[in-house]
């Protein structure tokens, strides 16, 4: 691996943009610098707007003399790639650059990659200096957008995890990503009609299974709490106490309340995609009501400034309500999956773990 690089590429605004890369990439850094190119807010080196070959000349002869290397890439500058591609996805999206210039970067991203497809095996085992993300702003979904390794024109799109799912690299259910063609619009359509399905369709199957999953370790704490109720004596004949009555309570609900916080950051966008009056089940929109209300609560109760004790007391009874129905939510859930969207038309442009995913660029 070279230890000190500069990587060069065709940009629409600039002309030219550099990207530092290597182990030693302060070198490459310092090269840039001293060559008259200007670092924006996404740690992307530029020719300033008078440049001209000169300069270009200046940088080869300065990074020469930094012991760094100079490379021409074959493709267009990734942040002028990811932005086309941002302009024609449905929605609303944004399009930024994260460079990954020491190996060490690059290794820090990988776990938070949601992927089963190549993304993923690529960003494991091939050098991958720079991406674009692209992130949905209102609904929060971040695509990460790079290079196809070993190829000249395609590139590979896949999803960087969110913290509520809790999920990442290695996740053998995760969507897998796609190789995308050069062409701007080809690409955003893929993603629209291919990726995206597939994406929503995966995620709407992991927050059910999730909720199921903590109703479950509800009821398990519920079924051990009232087993120790009805309990007359230990095993010991000793009679049970009220100091064991209610430290079991205590602890009974606070597992009960830990548990629900995966409820409450799951079940607000699922109840919002149920539509029971075209269910098999009308009825169950009085009930589904019900489970939003119990949500509502404990959601207030999490924001208050009472004491955790007071909190999961209060909150029990929300929470006993999603044990009663649960069920029923979750047959609601489950038939309002997503379904996969009606191909675009190919000449038709689509209009609009750690506490977080450090962002490379920064060091």
């Amino acid at each position: 691996m070279t230890e000190a690089q500069i990587i060069l590429s065709a940009s629409q605004d600039s002309g030219i943009a550099a990207i530092p890369s290597g182990e030693h990439y302060p070198r490459a850094h310092t090269a840039l610098a001293e060559s008259g190119f200007q670092r924006d807010a996404d740690f992307v080196y530029h020719m300033p707007a008078n440049g001209n070959k000169t300069t270009l000349a200046d940088l080869i002869t300065c990074a020469k003399r930094h012991r760094v290397s100079v490379h021409t890439s074959s493709r267009r500058f990734i942040g002028d790639a990811a932005r086309d591609l941002a302009r024609l996805l449905p929605g609303q999206w944004k399009a930024s650059v994260e460079v990954y210039s020491h190996p060490a970067w690059q290794e820090h991203l990988v776990p938070w990659i949601w992927d089963s497809g190549e993304l993923g095996r690529a960003l494991k085992n091939e050098r991958i200096p720079y991406a674009g993300t692209l992130t949905d702003t209102v609904n929060g979904t971040t695509l990460l957008y790079v290079e196809r390794p070993g190829h000249q024109l395609h590139y590979l799109v896949g999803a960087l995890a969110s913290d509520e799912l809790q999920e990442g690299y290695g996740d053998p259910h995760a969507p897998r990503s796609i190789v995308l063609p050069p062409s701007a619009g080809r690409a955003a359509q893929a993603i629209a009609d291919q990726y995206l399905p597939a994406y929503e369709r995966t995620v709407h199957s992991r927050r059910t299974s999730a909720i199921a999953t903590a109703l479950r370790s509800i009821r398990s704490e519920y079924d051990t709490w009232q087993a120790t109720v009805s309990a007359d004596r230990h095993g010991d004949a000793t009679p049970l106490g009220a100091a064991v009555l209610s430290s079991a309570a205590e602890r009974f609900l606070s597992h009960s309340w830990r548990h629900f916080l995966t409820v409450l950051d799951h079940a607000p966008p699922l109840i919002d995609h149920c539509r029971p009056a075209g269910s098999p089940w009308p009825d169950d929109a009085a009930t589904l009501s019900r489970l939003t209300d119990a949500v509502t609560l404990v959601q207030a109760l999490h924001d208050s400034p009472l004491s955790s004790k007071e909190s999961y007391a209060r909150a029990w009874p929300a929470i006993e309500t999603w044990l009663t129905d649960g069920e029923i939510f979750l047959r609601q859930a489950r038939v309002s999956a997503p379904h996969h969207r009606p191909a675009l038309p190919v000449a038709t442009p689509v209009s609009p773990l750690p506490t977080g995913r450090p962002r490379h660029g920064s060091h």
